[in-house]
């Protein structure tokens, strides 16, 4: 039944609607020749030009419409006018909306009547219109649930009052044997792949069908294709389907892939009635450099032109997920799991460790002769991290590209169901030593100059600034790290050293005050003044190395007077100056934030005939950090009454923020070799409280 609608009579939600009109616009043609027949989407508008389609010598007009369909007309007439024959304007135009889906096709409408001067009946434009609601939604608020339409469901907006759905990269694996990480699969092999996937939904609602030719389609760019793919749940929750998702739940079949990048477009189906149908979108790479995360998913309604054409977009949504970036863990935060390798030779450092792990409370897990194959580096093959999203996390491996004999660790015994994968490949003209991962760490949270970074900062060693020959990370790792962006990275100078890893002369140990950690940095200063008061209090005959059969033995004595060693350790303490005012810039730390740890070097040629630095004696601030427990190399420093002076200074700078110190004899099997403990070991640790999505950028 048809309705005059004026517009002093409309209700008020309506009369908002005419001051704020739907964004989405099409336009329509009246024909006063034949009834025409439109789809319309709830929430959009139709717009026809009211002179376009009028009879020649048309002087007025009215409209009339059935109760679920709405106009206005712009610009509005005057209130005096007569409400049922408009004058007629040459810019007069009609704004069609339609409050709720139709049950039928053609169930609404609404007509324009022309009139000549005298009133005489020109002619008559018959719309019949189909309403549909369509919605293609994804949890754009960030709490698990896939809302109905959220109005920000197309863009991404950092901060805790931000917006936008995210995205994990599927990059553990399902499989046990014959594994490969999810991403290089294009099919769903176990349903609790799922899980690794953001849901999306199709929410529809309308006649039992769509009118004859339309159809929807969902659509990617070739851009974003490489970076996604899309699965259907075939069993689409449609409640007249309610059966079907109890018969099809489990069904792997049950899931086609429907976008990748070989298929760009795909139509989907349209159940009619209220349906739902539900998607998996799978993230395949992370943020890297040209790719910042963003993929659009399209859904469009087509409609038919005439046989042999394409059919045209008439209605079009969107929706915007960011792909989680890898985020790597802090010594402040606690541990889970603590990995070393067992070699022939390192039996002494596995006791320690073995005990410390114990006295701690964690797991620890070896890596044997036959998968390490004599490589014990365990710090420099692997850094662990973790992703996270609001319906799951699960902690990532990043592996790195120094690919020694450990190379087949992380595939092969990490990689597996919500434990993750990922590795930057490098030429290997372009790998150094500075690529092992002793090289890569991360600070506790910091704010730096008003700027908070919840999530810490990254640190790298690269070579310094003005060197032309030095060593640096490749570029392909500094990129990924980079694009992460939740973590900005601070590069320092390491290239001084011979192995060139930060973990050489720097780490982080939680602290009860301040800014809850210390920055602990080797000091040379630190240990010429520690031996001087020995010396001074008629130490100067107590030996370093004391203990160690194969090692010759030097009393404080010589290596006090040793005026090489000493302009040796001034260059070195010079350099790590350098990074300590970086350091103390870039994190926002004052110098009680700072233990100096007396650590001394020597320089020794390398394999390029250039001069960098090693440690004199085991590099006590290379260490594991297991919550309050220190597991730190033992030094075979000078004994004075019984004791390692270089373990009671180390305890009397560390045990006053409730640290404990155990020292663990790693000489023989690590530090003869350049590394230390830090370097000998790895700690996969539980992830940030701070949810990364809340960052303000």
């Amino acid at each position: 039944m048809f309705q005059q609608t004026s517009q002093t009579t409309l209700p008020a939600f309506l009369q908002r609607e005419r001051k704020e009109p739907p964004e989405y616009k099409r336009t329509c043609r009246l024909n006063t020749n034949e009834a025409e027949s439109f789809l319309c989407v709830v929430g959009t508008a139709l717009t026809a030009n009211l002179s376009r389609g009028a009879p020649p010598s048309s002087k007025f007009f009215s409209v009339k419409c059935t109760p679920n369909v709405q106009y206005t007309i712009n610009p509005p007439p005057q209130e005096t006018a007569p409400l049922a024959q408009i004058p007629l304007k040459g810019n007069s135009v009609l704004l069609i909306t339609m409050s709720s889906a139709s049950q039928f096709e053609n169930d609404s409408k609404l007509s324009v009547q022309y009139y000549a001067n005298n009133k005489e009946v020109l002619g008559k434009a018959v719309l019949h219109l189909t309403a549909v609601e369509i919605s293609l939604d994804v949890d754009a608020d960030r709490d698990g649930i896939v809302e109905k339409n959220n109005p920000n469901k197309g863009s991404w907006k950092w901060g805790p009052k931000g917006h936008g759905a995210i995205l994990l990269v599927n990059c553990d694996s399902e499989r046990t044997y014959w594994k490969k990480p999810d991403t290089e699969q294009d099919y769903i092999s176990n349903v609790s792949d799922l899980k690794d996937m953001s849901a999306m939904v199709l929410r529809t609602r309308g006649p039992a069908k769509l009118p004859q030719g339309y159809k929807l389609t969902l659509h990617i760019s070739q851009g974003d294709a490489e970076s996604v793919r899309v699965f259907r749940s075939r069993s689409a929750d449609n409640k007249k389907n309610a059966m079907n998702n109890v018969l099809y739940k489990y069904l792997l079949k049950d899931h086609p892939l429907v976008l990748s990048s070989e298929v760009l477009s795909e139509e989907v189906p349209y159940f009619g009635g209220e349906a739902e149908m539900k998607f998996y979108v799978e993230g395949l790479r992370f943020p890297d450099k040209g790719f910042d995360g963003l993929i659009t998913i399209n859904l469009s309604l087509l409609e038919p032109i005439s046989e042999g054409l394409p059919e045209t977009p008439i209605f079009t949504d969107k929706v915007v997920f960011k792909v989680a970036p890898w985020i790597m863990t802090p010594n402040t935060l606690n541990p889970v799991e603590v990995f070393v390798c067992s070699t022939e030779d390192n039996y002494q450092f596995l006791k320690g460790m073995r005990n410390l792990v114990d006295k701690s409370g964690y797991k620890l897990k070896i890596c044997y002769k036959y998968e390490n194959r004599g490589d014990r580096w365990m710090q420099d093959e692997v850094e662990f991290g973790y992703i996270d999203s609001p319906h799951h996390r699960f902690p990532v491996v990043l592996d790195s590209p120094r690919d020694g004999r450990l190379q087949d660790f992380p595939y092969n015994e990490l990689l597996g169901p919500d434990f993750g994968y990922v590795t930057r490949v490098a030429q290997r003209k372009d790998v150094s030593s500075l690529d092992s991962f002793g090289n890569l760490e991360v600070s506790p949270p910091v704010t730096v100059r008003g700027k908070h970074y919840p999530l810490g900062r990254i640190i790298i060693g690269v070579a310094f600034p003005t060197a032309t020959k030095g060593r640096n990370m490749t570029k392909v790792v500094q990129d990924f790290l980079w694009a992460q962006k939740v973590q900005e990275p601070i590069a320092l100078f390491s290239d001084w050293l011979i192995v060139g890893h930060v973990d050489e002369f720097m780490t982080f140990v939680p602290a009860p005050d301040r800014k809850g950690f210390r920055l602990l940095l080797a000091s040379p200063d630190a240990a010429y003044k520690l031996f001087r008061g020995l010396q001074n209090e008629g130490h100067g005959e107590a030996k370093l190395f004391d203990g160690l059969e194969d090692e010759q033995q030097l009393t404080l004595n010589e290596l006090l007077d040793d005026d090489s060693l000493q302009t040796e350790n001034n260059y070195v303490q010079s350099c790590i100056d350098w990074n300590r005012d970086v350091l103390k810039r870039e994190l926002g730390l004052d110098e009680g934030d700072i233990i100096d740890l007396p650590i001394l070097f020597k320089l020794e040629e390398d394999e390029g005939n250039q001069y960098r630095a090693v440690a004199y004696y085991p590099d006590m601030v290379n260490m594991i950090v297991l919550g309050k427990n220190l597991g730190i190399p033992k030094p075979f420093g000078p004994k004075v009454n019984g004791r390692c002076a270089l373990e009671a200074e180390m305890c009397s700078l560390l045990e006053g923020l409730g640290l404990s110190c155990t020292f663990i004899d790693d000489f023989a099997s690590y530090h003869k070799l350049l590394g230390e403990v830090h370097c000998g070991s790895n700690v996969r640790r539980e992830p940030f409280d701070f949810k990364w999505w809340n960052l303000e950028m």
